[in-house]
């Protein structure tokens, strides 16, 4: 059973539509979820929450549809984000005391657990928070209610080195037991090759592939060659940036031809995204 199964998922808005969007997530992995902004990533989000409206398609959450079961799973979700913009003005004891009375499974002994483990203070304010301890803050809550799927949205953003380091060895941690399992939206692709398990690529609002990192990595190459070469490779490439030595492009690994001679590496997370964004550019 998937702690995660997206099947055709549609939703249409006046510019932008998601279409078809279908993926599985397995329980006790960190799948990380990428796009450039705009791709539909918060819009799948929302989705999987029950925040918006499906067009057509289903979402299941440990083998329940969130629509028929939505009140229910939502004691088994965790949503993580980089802000609080309610009750800024409050301490955390105050808003905590709020929230846990939504949530029948509320442990306090594991919700002190986890403010000592983040050095949260409970007498502090919500507006004195920095972001990342706002995301330890999210954590803190989302554990304390036993949620098995928590679902970070660019939790990372706006946050300095050493803190998103930090965070991410947090993560990688919660899912060590298999029990906890984490889907990642973010367009920091550094962070993914740190701690994802998965990567699941949306690309105006269609999942272009969903796989293990390293496999997912694997289906393409990055091609380095001379001017005179492109036109051996021109018609299969995804897309390709042309400079004054020659080319670099981006190719699906079984479309590649190991006898034209061109230099081919593997490409990182950001570079696939980089130039699958040209893909509909006219550069070649």
């Amino acid at each position: 059973m998937f702690v995660l199964d997206v099947k055709n998922l549609t939703k249409k808005y006046e510019h932008f539509s998601l279409q078809d969007v279908s993926f599985q997530m397995e329980k006790g992995y960190i799948m990380g979820f990428i796009g450039s902004n705009g791709a539909g990533k918060t819009t799948t989000i929302k989705s999987i929450l029950n925040l918006i409206s499906m067009d057509s398609g289903e979402i299941h959450i440990m083998g329940k549809n969130i629509t028929e079961r939505n009140v229910e799973l939502k004691q088994e979700i965790g949503y993580a984000f980089g802000e609080i913009d309610f009750y800024t003005r409050s301490k955390i004891k105050t808003l905590t005391n709020v929230i846990k009375t939504f949530y029948r499974n509320w442990d306090d002994e594991t919700y002190h657990k986890y403010l000592k483990k983040f050095n949260l203070v409970e007498d502090k304010k919500i507006a004195q928070l920095s972001t990342g301890m706002k995301v330890k803050y999210n954590l803190a809550i989302a554990l304390s209610h036993g949620a098995k799927l928590l679902i970070l949205d660019e939790p990372t953003s706006g946050l300095d080195p050493a803190a998103r380091d930090n965070l991410l060895s947090i993560f990688q941690e919660l899912v060590q037991d298999g029990e906890i399992s984490i889907l990642f939206s973010t367009h920091i692709t550094s962070d993914l090759e740190k701690c994802a398990d998965y990567i699941t690529y949306i690309h105006n609002g269609q999942i272009i592939n969903s796989a293990g990192k390293e496999d997912f990595v694997d289906t393409y190459r990055l091609l380095n060659g001379k001017k005179e070469q492109l036109e051996l490779v021109k018609n299969r490439l995804i897309s390709c940036k042309i400079n004054s030595f020659g080319f670099t492009g981006l190719i699906h690994t079984k479309d590649l031809d190991p006898s034209s001679g061109i230099k081919s590496t593997l490409p990182n997370l950001e570079e696939i995204m980089i130039y699958y964004s040209r893909k509909d550019e006219i550069n070649v």
